[in-house]
């Protein structure tokens, strides 16, 4: 990202849960937002459908194809994982999800302006609601980074939070959550965006205190856009966030979309200074090489 007037763009969107709670009208309002602002990539971050059925996911499936021809980041939600058909959550918890979405649970994309990596935080065989990340995924995700050149924006998609929502939230944050912050920050990383809270909201790394913070990570949730499952203040609401990246600075507009608005509106906008990482080298190469 040399020029420093270019804008890298991501619209993130999360819980789309096609099934009972999906939400088509909110769907079509997304999609015409997603062909609005141009994007140069889409991340939606899990729970394509509610109960990970197979008519479930040919909806999904059809959905995505509308969106925008534009790099499509993907990551699986407990949702997308059976909940009551035992047999198939202990045996092939994400067949249906790969047939129809992705046949990747964890992924890297070099988007030229962007290194994205997504890592798969459903645990079907420990948790229902909840999720985790290995050590092994973040060495994986540390070796994907690492191959990327300096100046990029280093970003993760994961489907369960790092951070629990102002306020409170009955719903845990990940296991290990700053160990897992503390990581990404080491290899550079500087934007996290994830879903499962079915609330919109911003938090600079995991803080300490009131005001407080441990890192300068990004860690931006998005609401549920296509769901009637709205939490909190975003009850009744659907949302999503269009992130603008330059040289500088990373800007996070949130959309809101009500029963009284037209499609999704922009509600909120904050922006933050990008932070000059020491990237570290790829796997077996000597420093300053």
């Amino acid at each position: 990202m040399s020029d420093p007037d270019r804008v890298f763009t991501i619209l993130h969107g999360s819980d789309l849960h096609f099934g009972r709670p999906h939400a088509p009208a909110a769907a079509k309002d997304f999609l015409t937002l997603a062909h609005s602002v141009s994007p140069d990539l889409i991340a939606l971050s899990g729970d394509f459908t509610q109960r990970a059925k197979n008519r479930e996911y040919a909806a999904a499936a059809a959905y995505l194809k509308r969106l925008p021809q534009v790099p499509l980041v993907v990551t699986p939600g407990n949702h997308d994982v059976p909940l009551y058909r035992l047999w198939e959550r202990a045996s092939a918890p994400f067949r249906n999800y790969r047939r129809w979405i992705a046949d990747e649970l964890d992924s890297a994309h070099d988007l030229g302006g962007a290194v994205v990596v997504a890592l798969n935080t459903t645990t079907p065989d420990r948790t229902i609601v909840n999720g985790n990340v290995a050590d092994a995924q973040l060495e994986r995700a540390a070796a994907a980074f690492a191959r990327a050149g300096n100046g990029g924006l280093r970003a993760l998609v994961v489907h369960h939070a790092l951070v629990g929502a102002p306020g409170g939230d009955r719903i845990a944050a990940l296991p290990r959550a700053r160990h897992i912050v503390d990581r990404l920050a080491g290899m550079g990383v500087e934007l996290v965006l994830f879903g499962h809270l079915h609330r919109a909201f911003i938090s600079v790394g995991v803080p300490n205190g009131p005001g407080e913070a441990d890192s300068p990570v990004l860690l931006v949730c998005s609401g549920t856009t296509a769901s009637d499952r709205g939490r909190g203040r975003e009850k009744g609401k659907n949302s999503c966030n269009l992130v603008r990246v330059t040289n500088d600075r990373i800007a996070v507009t949130r959309y809101l979309r009500s029963a009284s608005a037209d499609g999704f509106q922009p509600v909120a906008r904050e922006t933050f200074p990008r932070h000059d990482f020491a990237h570290p080298s790829p796997p077996g190469t000597a420093s300053g090489a």
